[in-house]
């Protein structure tokens, strides 16, 4: 009787986990229509090397967005702009699971990039950029199996500079002291 709860459980564990949603990240699946390459402030250079790296976020809204996975480098040369896609369960693999979420069901995605001299991570960058809010149905496995969901409708962005509070706080402490200075 033991032995038929243990597997039971085991079993649903494994189900469990086949069930959670999943997302291709990678802004390069042209037999998908996925096209968006990255870019630097002016607009034109496009993201190169391990110098940038790019994050996925995901969630049921965009107030609950969290990053999922680790984030990936660029490519250089002629595939410059595109993540680093590499083979499955490596530091670079572009599948992502979405833990909370379950395949089949709508998520918010959002790519986030930065400059990584300016900032470890991208809510530290000052120098980061990120896309518009993708809503998806994620795929999962199980049987049939459903593939991951790609990036459908992801554009191209380019990084900006963040400015940092200090810099908008004595902007404002300027601006009151202006109309100070115009009231007498």
């Amino acid at each position: 009787m033991k032995k038929r709860i243990v597997i039971a459980a085991c079993l649903l564990a494994t189900v469990a986990a086949y069930a959670q949603g999943a997302i291709n990240f990678s802004n390069h699946v042209p037999y998908m229509g996925v096209d968006a390459p990255i870019f630097a402030i002016d607009g034109m250079t496009k993201l190169a090397g391990t110098g940038y790296l790019a994050e996925l976020y995901a969630g049921r809204t965009t107030d609950t967005l969290v990053p999922i996975g680790d984030p990936l480098p660029f490519r250089t040369g002629d595939l410059a702009g595109y993540l680093v896609a590499g083979p499955p369960a490596s530091p670079t693999d572009p599948l992502r699971i979405v833990p909370g979420i379950t395949g089949g069901v709508v998520a918010t995605v959002q790519v986030r990039a930065w400059d990584v001299s300016t900032g470890a991570t991208w809510d530290a960058a000052t120098i980061r950029g990120q896309s518009v809010h993708l809503t998806l149905t994620l795929g999962f496995g199980g049987l049939p199996p459903v593939p991951p969901a790609d990036l459908l409708g992801l554009r191209s962005f380019s990084l900006q500079v963040v400015p940092e509070p200090s810099t908008m706080a004595l902007g404002l402490l300027g601006a009151c002291l202006l109309l100070l200075w115009r009231r007498k």
